[in-house]
């Protein structure tokens, strides 16, 4: 080992920089190659800024302004070159308003809409001035604008709360509505056929103003009394009817639509709390009226209808009460909501928050966390990433009934059927969701630190829905990450190496990318100057792909850039590997309850296999020993078998031919579809009809990935032979790695 491979393999072990090349990364304003594309956001189209919209039943609740430009542009700008100058117009609006929200500005889509084209158009013709307003009229939506900040997912979350209540609010008060009329019209009329209904003064009181000259109400009264009905509603019904009423008119939980229908001094429950014990306390006390007013409402349709049965009924309702509720009374009340934000990590509050969820209570609780790289407390330096948070969710996710989303706040908007889904579940929702913090001490924009936690394993985005099926396959859910077959998402990266020559690579974003982005962590990195790199600084994702045993001189790093896209090589020390290694064993943890490598199943698909080429090795070796060989076999087989079947029967036993030590090959009999190799190069091997793997273009890649194909494969069946290009670098160690498997 060199003395430069020696310092970089100290600073790996110890986290310490010995005095030598290795430098500090403070001050170099890095990040990760992968995202050396993303500096100005305000130039770029993408999911934000979003507008809250108060939608019809059924409609998105939000909308991004890039997708509402879009469709502007659809419906207003006509084909040819008058229509692309305007869409041109319209993207110039769209991104004004984007850096109008990033400085800070707030209003509606029309407001910032007309502010922007004012902006745009102050110095040229009042047409394009023109076009451009009456474009911002025929709008499709209004509603507030607001980025990808620190207050984006509790607003977002609350505006969508209130969305889905407001829905259910209108259909429940539309019901107590009409009960209230159908109720008093009962009253009403009873009143009308009584005595005192039919006094001078009320009879009067009940013709307008106008006419009221034009009758004598003293004969009208007298009249009317001969012949009318003397009995009228039995007192008991009337008190029971007068009761129902009550209640219904001055419930709290459902307040009037109009102001007329409103009772008097009604003042309607809240149901967005901060706090977990307060909506615990709320329910606790509410429930006694939430089953009066359930108890009102079955009564007043039952008297509604006239099928009110005293001697089937007064028992039934005389005992009618909290206790008595059932899951579908429950589902008519409002939702409880509640955000919290940079919640306490003491067990106390995790448990008020469990039990919350556990409790059967409706409500639905956003959980934001701004900060998951956190080190810990245990050992030096080592971190506890994301711990609380990804425990949380997998916890509430163990309820079983309880539905769960978890998901970074720049995916939100993708994310809003979902959201929508676990608001409108009769069952508790947790929405548990990584906002940066507002004093993000990097120099990304928030929107691109959230991605890149999702990106790097740090914070993936699941859901689990319990009302979607039976079974875990149909309940959970990891489709909304990035490449979910992988163990880190993988992307072209190309860049200009010292001879000013275009190279491609394949680079993964991995956990020390996101950690990259954070200055507090810069001493977990050391700079490799660009005359000490070297073939022994593997990329993290190989390195940890890669057997203990096989790592000797190797040292993990990754690349990134500098203020002036400058290439660099950072070295990543083992505290930073302990925690990527971790989060690899989440990742692959979540992966198995989506059904993604699932090892019990690979696991049963292998023995299964293994006993399939068992029983076929042991039938060819009886049939070789009864016969001799295998074309006696098969003709002895041949006079008792079906015509249909001669053919196959006649067949010799495939073998697999003869490999000459030079040539690179597979066993591809052997393979238990572990996706090693096909991660390491998809050209160069790939999955045949029985999903194993197959060599099918050997120059598809390098042989330095054949002989990592080979280290990484369980079963040691692929044989890279020796290398079709005598030009690849570090050839000599790469022959002295693929010995093993010639």
């Amino acid at each position: 080992m060199d003395a430069t491979t020696q310092l970089q393999t100290v600073f790996h072990l110890t986290g310490k920089r010995p005095e030598g090349p290795l430098e500090p990364i403070d001050g170099h304003s890095l990040r990760p190659a992968l995202m050396a594309r993303y500096r100005g956001l305000d130039r770029l189209r993408y999911d934000f800024p979003i507008v809250l919209i108060e939608p019809a039943p059924g409609e998105p609740f939000v909308r991004s302004l890039t997708e509402i430009v879009n469709e502007l542009a659809l419906e207003t700008a006509p084909a040819g070159p008058a229509g692309e100058a305007l869409r041109k117009q319209l993207l110039h609006v769209e991104r004004d308003i984007r850096r109008a929200l990033a400085a800070g500005t707030r209003g509606r889509l029309s407001e910032l809409w007309a502010s922007a084209v004012a902006r745009l158009t102050a110095d040229t013709e009042p047409e394009l001035a023109e076009v451009l307003e009456h474009a911002g009229e025929s709008l499709s939506v209004e509603g507030e604008l607001i980025d990808c900040d620190e207050t984006m997912p509790a607003r977002l979350f609350t505006h969508a709360w209130q969305v889905m209540q407001r829905e259910k609010l209108e259909r429940t008060r539309a019901d107590i509505d009409e009960l209230i009329v159908r109720l008093s019209d009962i009253l009403r009329a009873d009143f009308v056929r009584s005595a005192a209904g039919r006094e001078p003064e009320r009879l009067k009181a009940s013709i307008g103003a106008k006419q009221q000259g034009l009758f004598n109400f003293d004969v009208m009264a007298s009249l009317l009394s001969h012949g009318a009905p003397t009995s009228g509603l039995p007192d008991s019904r009337r008190r029971r009817i007068e009761s129902a009423l009550s209640v219904l008119r001055t419930q709290r939980f459902f307040p009037a639509l109009h102001v007329a229908a409103s009772g008097p001094d009604v003042e309607p429950y809240q149901f967005n709390f901060d706090t977990c014990r307060t909506v615990q306390q709320a329910f606790q006390e509410r429930l006694p009226h939430m089953a009066e007013l359930v108890k009102a409402m079955s009564i007043a349709e039952l008297e509604s209808d006239g099928s009110y049965d005293e001697a089937r009924h007064d028992a039934f309702f005389d005992r009618f009460d909290e206790s008595a509720l059932s899951a579908k009374d429950m589902e008519v009340f409002p939702d409880y909501c509640v955000c919290l934000r940079n919640r306490p990590t003491a067990a106390a509050a995790d448990a008020n928050l469990l039990a919350l969820l556990s409790s059967g209570i409706p409500v639905k609780v956003l959980v934001e966390t701004d900060d998951i790289l956190q080190e810990s407390a245990i050992g030096q330096g080592d971190f506890a990433f994301g711990v609380r948070n990804v425990q949380l969710a997998s916890l509430a996710v163990g309820l079983t009934e309880t539905f769960v989303l978890q998901s970074v706040s720049s995916n939100l908007v993708q994310l809003r059927e979902q959201v929508r889904r676990g608001l409108s579940v009769p069952a508790p929702a947790l929405f548990s969701v990584y906002t940066p913090a507002a004093a993000y001490p990097g120099d990304l924009q928030r929107y691109l630190v959230s991605a890149a936690a999702m990106q790097s394993r740090a914070f993936p985005a699941f859901s689990y829905d319990p009302s979607a099926g039976a079974d875990l396959a149909s309940r959970f859910s990891l489709e909304d990450n990035p490449q979910p077959d992988c163990d880190w998402p993988l992307a072209e990266f190309a860049y200009a190496d010292a001879a000013l020559q275009r190279v491609k690579v394949e680079l993964a974003f991995t956990l020390a990318d996101f950690v990259a982005t954070d200055p507090r962590y810069a001493r977990h990195f050391a700079r490799v100057p660009h005359s000490a790199w070297s073939e022994q600084q593997l990329a993290l994702d190989e390195w940890l792909r890669r057997p203990a045993e096989k790592l000797e001189n190797e040292v993990p790093c990754l690349l990134a850039v500098d203020s002036a896209d400058v290439l660099q090589r950072l070295i990543v020390d083992e505290s930073l590997v302990k925690a990527a290694r971790r989060c690899l064993e989440n990742w692959h943890r979540l992966q198995e309850l989506g059904g993604i490598h699932n090892s019990h199943a690979e696991r049963l698909l292998a023995r299964e296999r293994a006993k399939w080429e068992e029983e076929k090795r042991a039938e060819i070796a009886a049939l070789s020993t009864q016969h001799g060989t295998a074309s006696t076999a098969a003709e002895a087989i041949v006079d008792a078998a079906p015509a249909a079947e001669l053919e196959a029967v006649a067949e010799e036993p495939e073998t697999e031919p003869e490999h000459s030590p030079d040539e690179a090959w597979i066993e591809t009999i052997r393979c238990s579809t572990c996706n090693e190799c096909t991660q390491i190069n998809d050209k160069m091997f790939a999955y045949n009809e029985n999903k194993q793997a197959e060599l099918i273009d050997v120059a598809a890649g390098t042989y330095r990935q054949l002989v990592e194909a080979a280290e990484s494969c369980q079963l040691s069946i692929i044989h890279p032979g020796k290398p079709i290009n005598p030009d690849e670098p570090g050839l000599d160690e790469l022959l002295e790695r693929a010995k093993p498997f010639l």
